[in-house]
């Protein structure tokens, strides 16, 4: 059992208070998944570079001197953001060789995301406590994804935590249970894609991210995974430009829509929605079995 938050904000104005209306929808979702938590925000696109998000998964966080490394490898204009064990590296060094440099002179860091909108943060923990660890509240976008997790079938660490991401811009929480995870990856891996953990929706969002490369849309993407994974599953997926609910052929996974003027929200259970302004006159609704949902920004 999880909890799946969801929010994109149509009326700019509001797009400052992104993480003060998403924290009480992710923290009342916390019965649902104490163990840990994650937040993806989509905001304005880093000009000319990549934005990295990297967490530093054991010992006391040198960002400074992890900074100073990497600009004697790679000279150039870096930048580093901490924010405790979190950090956001914006560069033009390839993702392919800033895992490189982690993987031989970093090994503590998990890279999280790249893309140029797209922020992770993701902990150990209750929701309440991750978002103080990291002003989760104080930020600001465009739509956000976020999941609070009880773990059913794999490690409670923050690279198994959700929500989880590949290729740039993108990112997939869940809700259920994958019985074919194994299956799907003999099918990837030998086309190069890398695994790095063993967590059945690692799986699902590769397979999806495969089929972007591949040329479909994302929704397109969706109707290809209804032969290819099997289970129960709630996905709710974010790209830079889009939001998008699906819901497997027995939905026995629960989702609550609320679609608005100036908002789409979407939650496991409607108290996660309750706050919202304006929630009396919103369109609320439960997403039909593997029919795909979707908003842009």
């Amino acid at each position: 059992m999880c909890g799946i938050v969801g929010l994109l904000l149509k009326e700019p104005s509001l797009r400052d208070r992104l993480g003060e209306l998403m924290t009480p929808m992710l923290v009342g979702m916390t019965d649902r998944g104490p163990d840990s938590a994650g937040v993806a925000i989509f905001g304005a696109p880093a000009p000319s570079a990549l934005k990295i998000s990297l967490f530093w998964s054991h010992g006391a966080a040198d960002w400074n001197g992890l900074s100073k490394s990497f600009s004697e490898k790679y000279p150039g204009a870096h930048t580093f953001t901490p924010n405790g064990q979190h950090a956001i590296l914006v560069t033009d060094v390839s993702p392919d060789d800033v895992r490189g440099w982690i993987k031989d002179s970093a090994p503590q860091i998990y890279l999280l995301s790249v893309g140029r909108s797209i922020d992770l943060y993701k902990d150990i923990g209750a929701p309440a406590e991750i978002v103080k660890r990291y002003g989760l509240d104080r930020m600001s976008g465009t739509h956000v994804v976020a999941h609070t997790r009880m773990a059913t079938e794999s490690a409670v660490t923050p690279a198994h935590a959700h929500p989880f991401t590949a290729g740039e811009d993108f990112c997939l929480v869940h809700n259920g249970s994958l019985s074919n995870p194994h299956l799907v990856r003999k099918k990837l891996e030998p086309l190069g894609i890398s695994f790095v953990t063993d967590n059945d929706t690692e799986a699902a969002c590769r397979f999806f991210e495969w089929r972007l490369r591949e040329g479909d849309d994302l929704s397109t993407a969706v109707q290809r995974g209804f032969s290819e994974l099997d289970g129960f599953y709630t996905f709710l997926m974010g790209t830079d430009k889009e939001l998008l609910i699906v819901r497997d052929a027995f939905a026995c996974k629960p989702a609550v829509v609320a679609e608005a003027d100036d908002y789409v929200a979407i939650a496991s259970e409607f108290r996660s929605l309750a706050h919202l302004p304006g929630i009396r006159h919103a369109n609320v609704f439960e997403p039909k079995p593997q029919e795909v949902y979707s908003w842009k920004v």
